[in-house]
């Protein structure tokens, strides 16, 4: 082969080269980062149009925000991205959360794990617990460290989605 040639090859091969240390650089800076919080605030329309049977409100603990209290079954709501804004997840005794199919809600965000938080119910209440997940999960902007109990009106943050139990 020619010297040119060579030089070129040798010139394709360090830019490749290059390129894929700046991907692996770039993954393990995206997983190592902290994760990015929604901005806190109304829901929006899509839950001001529901009205509870009842007439009675609930105030969440940071004291910001009125959830109406529904009968029925306890569901968590996307409340952020505001593409996925309105989806809606009953809750079952045993819950799992993640990006994987075999999950009971099953969220498409690259910040979320395969499988990446669980909540249970346990002597009437919904308990979260973070199942070893690289971004965390988080409470009302609390990192779930262990179980912890959560309350209608509360927020959970997996990656960059946020559910409110209702």
């Amino acid at each position: 082969m020619s010297e040119q040639l060579l030089t070129v090859l040798k010139l394709c091969l360090l830019a490749l080269l290059y390129l894929f240390f700046f991907r692996v650089v770039r993954a393990v800076w995206a997983e190592i980062g902290p994760p990015q919080t929604a901005p806190s605030g109304p829901v929006g329309t899509r839950g001001a149009q529901r009205r509870p049977e009842s007439g009675r409100r609930k105030t969440t603990r940071s004291g910001n925000l009125s959830v109406p209290m529904l009968p029925g079954p306890p569901q968590l709501v996307v409340v952020a991205p505001p593409e996925q804004q309105g989806r809606a997840f009953i809750l079952a005794d045993e819950t799992t959360v993640g990006r994987a199919a075999g999950c009971s809600v099953t969220l498409d965000d690259t910040f979320v794990s395969q499988i990446h938080a669980r909540i249970f119910k346990r002597d009437g209440q919904f308990l979260v617990e973070d199942l070893g997940s690289t971004n965390g999960t988080y409470l009302n902007r609390k990192r779930v460290t262990g179980p912890m109990v959560m309350q209608p009106g509360d927020r959970l943050q997996v990656g960059n989605t946020v559910l409110e139990l209702r």
